[in-house]
């Protein structure tokens, strides 16, 4: 276990929890690292034909930070190391062999987001959400989000919702297609999520595999059509004056003035 995140075992069935409630599971520099590890960690044991994706508290994941974010725009190298790590985790994640199921219990956003629709199922409770706010404080939806979100919603959907940041909550996320199950209340995500990966765990492995690698080649070639476009994109914007803008207004509770640089 780490300070982000905890694995757990339960015969052909693993569990990766997000666990720092305290920050919103946000996906920071810590949460990247240990999110590659733990997938690693996962997919080279010989015994798991499943995984949970799950959190703690109120939210799933609330992107990223801003301190972060600053940091990012002031260290090109470091803005490269962060876009390299992004772009190693959303294909590790694309690549897992065995299924993913995500217990959505509260909101998914921004990077948060793009890693539940990566998965392979979304359990999730009536009152959670899933957002992409990148453009609503200047950045380039970059992290995956332009490949998973047509993939799940289609274009023009994908479109209105990456190009507003607006939040869709969960059931019409379903009847769009971004969520695969809906269930009352936060108390009821994970036992249906366990339950759900415990049936796909219980069917031959071989065809379960087979079957989620040709559906996953889609999704691998337009992140290969799409993915360096849209991080560099997106690392031009970590650098913009507007970025540091959006921040300050957010901190300040005013209206952000953007000159587009």
């Amino acid at each position: 276990m780490s300070d982000t995140l905890a694995i757990t075992y339960d015969g052909p069935l693993a569990e990766i929890t997000l666990t720092r409630p305290g920050v919103h599971n946000r996906f920071d520099a810590a949460l990247h690292a240990d999110f590659i590890t733990a997938l690693a960690e996962v997919r080279h044991r010989g015994d798991v034909r499943s995984l949970v994706l799950a959190s703690t508290g109120a939210t799933f994941s609330a992107g990223g930070d801003f301190e972060l974010m600053r940091a990012l725009h002031d260290d090109p190298h470091l803005r490269q190391a962060s876009i390299d790590e992004g772009r190693r985790l959303l294909g590790d994640l694309i690549d897992m062999p065995i299924p993913i199921v995500t217990a959505l219990q509260g909101d998914a956003i921004g990077l948060g987001a793009t890693v539940v629709l990566a998965t392979d199922a979304v359990v999730a409770a009536r009152s959670a959400g899933l957002s992409d706010p990148h453009v609503a404080i200047a950045l380039v939806a970059g992290d995956g989000g332009c490949v998973v979100w047509p993939a799940a919603a289609g274009m023009l959907r994908a479109k209105r919702y990456l190009l507003t940041g607006d939040r869709l909550g969960a059931e019409e996320a379903y009847g769009m297609g971004l969520v695969t199950d809906l269930v009352d209340t936060g108390d009821d995500v994970l036992p249906a999520a366990r339950a759900l990966a415990a049936r796909m765990a219980a069917l031959p492995p071989l065809a379960v595999q087979g079957t989620k690698r040709a559906l996953n080649r889609s999704l691998q070639a337009r992140a290969g059509e799409v993915l360096d476009l849209s991080f560099a994109l997106e690392g031009m914007s970590m650098a913009s004056a507007d970025l540091l803008e959006a921040i300050a207004a957010f901190r300040e509770k005013r209206r952000p003035t953007y000159h587009g640089t």
